[in-house]
């Protein structure tokens, strides 16, 4: 993992840099898409055959993610990234460039993870809560996971803030067993 980590961190930092001269949240979305489309197995075993052409992948690649009308600058990086056979790398750009994009910004992602569906209300009280808690601005992303039985689970950075049932319900365990 570290391996591809560090071969995303120049693509990132250099993209970002570029981005920087326009508008950095469109560019966030559209590399969003990007990298959806190219988690894609089947995506992946195309641009692996020796019989497509880069163009080829390119042109398959923009029209899944719904980004024909990419900046040039954004069409360049996708065409360096598939010549230079990156096309499984370019999740871990796009993360990379959101860390630099947020930390630049001074926001932080937040990723709630919740038993039920947090409702906006609901999401837009706890995101506050949170943001006084860890101390910074922060961008909400929420998973369901039912596991957690009730509460929620966040994970900003390398914190974690677990207020669910489950993690109670281990605490007890513990508790109890010692």
């Amino acid at each position: 993992m570290a391996e591809l980590a560090t071969i995303a961190r120049p693509y990132a930092e250099a993209l970002y840099q570029v981005a920087k001269k326009h508008d950095v949240k469109a560019w966030g979305a559209a590399l969003d898409a990007l990298s959806l489309v190219s988690q894609d197995a089947e995506l992946r075993q195309f641009a692996d055959s020796p019989k497509v052409t880069a163009e080829q992948v390119f042109a398959v690649t923009t029209a899944a993610a719904k980004q024909e009308a990419l900046a040039p600058e954004l069409q360049n990086f996708l065409r360096a990234v598939i010549e230079n056979g990156r096309l499984s790398a370019l999740p871990a750009v796009v993360e990379q460039f959101h860390v630099l994009a947020n930390a630049a910004a001074g926001v932080a992602d937040a990723q709630i993870f919740s038993a039920y569906p947090i409702e906006a209300a609901q999401l837009s009280d706890v995101v506050a809560t949170l943001e006084k808690r860890f101390g910074r601005k922060l961008e909400a992303h929420v998973t369901l996971e039912p596991a957690l039985i009730g509460g929620i689970r966040v994970v900003v950075g390398d914190e974690v803030l677990d207020t669910s049932v489950k993690a109670r319900l281990e605490r007890m365990k513990v508790a109890l067993t010692a």
